[in-house]
């Protein structure tokens, strides 16, 4: 299998396990994917999973354009402008470095690490 059919096949399932886990489940119940999972992946996973989260910020960047919440209503604004200057690639990269030097931290979830190592100190520098 090529490395562009294997990185496409992992974004469907990626999409299609976010969007069954969204349709028949409470938030309660969305299952929070931590570093174990994130250290045991392929890469065109690990792209897949950011994939998805590149485009829950552009839906819900477009979505709220001409309304946008407050920052105190939603992290997604301040996301966004944290990332700003990464590619996947070097999100993942990070990603990959610091559960690397962080093993006894492999539950921390990947959402947190990529807010707290990645997008806050990218706040810091585009303030």
């Amino acid at each position: 299998m090529t490395a562009k059919r294997q990185l496409r096949t992992g974004i469907f399932l990626a999409c299609l396990t976010l969007g069954v886990m969204w349709g028949n489940a409470g938030a309660a119940d969305i299952p929070v994917v931590t570093g174990e999972q994130w250290t045991a992946s392929s890469p065109e996973v690990q792209k897949a999973y950011l994939i998805g989260i590149a485009n829950l910020i552009q839906v819900e960047t477009a979505y709220y354009a001409k309304n946008p919440p407050k920052d105190a209503q939603n992290f997604v604004p301040r996301l966004a402008k944290g990332l700003r200057g990464q590619t996947l690639d070097s999100v993942r990269e990070g990603l990959n470095r610091w559960y690397a030097a962080n093993p006894d931290r492999l539950q921390r979830p990947v959402l947190e690490t990529i807010w707290f190592e990645i997008a806050v100190p990218g706040l810091q520098k585009h303030k």
